[in-house]
This record gives structure tokens, sequence and C-alpha cells, in this order.
């Protein structure tokens, strides 16, 4: 039997998709939520660093920093935590891109709340990892707008996004407030394609680079497969 294990993520654990992300945790792995750490408005990554390394001194085995607007402003934001830390880290955009090709996708559908600027910030993410995004205007209108939306919506706007964008290799859901966790498996089956979102990606990465191997079902590909890391 696999000793426990403590991830810290940084987060505002308040939001009600994160009920469905914990949902899906394993047994054994502990996820604590730390809170959003940086001052509003502070666009350096010093801040999130310090409190990178105050985690690791507290004893957790693995860091998860959230928000891509947070990595979208400090674009060197993974690097920087990795040289900072000793244990595994990972950010939104780091785990959401490894997915995306674990699974071999060289183009992929972005469906996120966020505004043009944090759009196209994960659209040039991606494209230093080699992979094209397409990413249409907000789904849902913004962040506080998609807040709560019931599932059957966030399937209906993710339809409606992915039928002229068949082409493409993948979904990827970026702003876990859109939140897609309920239906993945039903997206999956009906485009045939994979669906990558970022709270599983996170969670997927993380225990990966921990030497974890999990199978789990009900949220998608990634995690029922349980690919390797690239």
């Amino acid at each position: 039997m696999e000793t426990a294990v403590r991830i810290a993520m940084f987060s505002d654990s308040s939001r009600p998709h994160h009920r469905n992300f914990l949902a899906l945790l394993p047994p054994g792995v502990q996820l604590e939520y730390l809170g959003n750490v940086v001052p509003e408005g502070e666009r350096t990554s010093a801040p999130m660093v310090a409190a990178a390394r105050a985690a690791e001194d507290a004893g957790f085995q693995g860091l998860i920093v959230s928000g891509a607007p947070r990595e979208v402003a400090s674009p060197t934001l993974f690097e920087e935590l990795q040289a900072a830390v000793r244990v595994p880290v990972t950010t939104a955009l780091n785990a959401g891109a490894a997915a995306l090709q674990a699974f071999g996708a060289k183009s992929a559908l972005v469906l996120t709340p966020f505004d043009e600027p944090v759009r196209m910030g994960i659209r040039d993410n991606l494209a230093r990892r080699q992979i094209a995004a397409t990413v249409p205007p907000m789904v849902a209108g913004g962040p506080p707008e998609a807040t709560g939306l019931p599932p059957e919506e966030v399937y209906r706007l993710a339809m409606d996004a992915w039928r002229p964008s068949e082409n493409l290799d993948a979904i990827y859901f970026q702003g876990a407030v859109l939140d897609p966790l309920p239906v993945i498996d039903r997206f999956e089956r009906e485009v045939g394609k994979p669906v990558v979102a970022s709270n599983p990606a996170m969670l997927w990465y993380i225990l990966s680079r921990l030497g974890r191997t999990y199978h789990i079902d009900g949220y998608g590909r990634l995690l029922r497969e349980w690919p390797p890391l690239p």
C-alpha cells in the first residue's frame, strides 16, 4: 500500500468547482488549498516563488500553482518555480500542455472564460510547445458568468465551440471555473477526441512526477488511461 502524499495547491478553495475536483482524488492523496498568495495587481513571480519555498519547508511533497492569468503575466513562472524548490511542481499551463503532448496532440481547441489578453497568452504558451491553439472568444462571458454553470450548459457551450473545429486533435479547458469535470466522459465519447481540463491535468502531472500511477474512471481518458509524462 502506498504511503499518503501531501500536495499543496495555491488557489481559492471556496470556488464551487473545487468540490468536483476533490471528489476525484485517489485514496492517500491529500490536497490542501493554501489560497491565493499573490497580492492583487502584483505582476512579478517573486511572491509565488517565496510561497512555494515555504510550502516545501512545511513538508508538502508536491506543489500545484493554478491560474492561467498569473502565468500569462509571468511567462517564466514554471521555470522559476522548478529552480526554486526540490519537490515536483506544476502550473496550470505546464500541466495542460503536457497532457496534450501525452496524447500526441499538435492542435487543440482551447475553451476558456478569460479575456483576450489571457486567451492570447495561453495560445502563445502552447505555441512555444509546438501545439497550435484555436482560442475562440470568452466561453460563457467571463469567469463570474462561468462560475457555477450547470454541467448541461457547459456541455452545450463546448459542443457549440467544437463544431467549427472538428479537425483539431484535442479539446483543452483552461480555467476551472468553467467546470467540465461532470461532462468530460460524455464529450469524449461523442466527439472521439481527448479532452484535457486544467485541474485533472495538474493532478495527473504532479502525481506522475511523484512516481504515482492511477486509473480513475469518470473524468476522461487522461485520468482513466494515465499516459506517461511526455
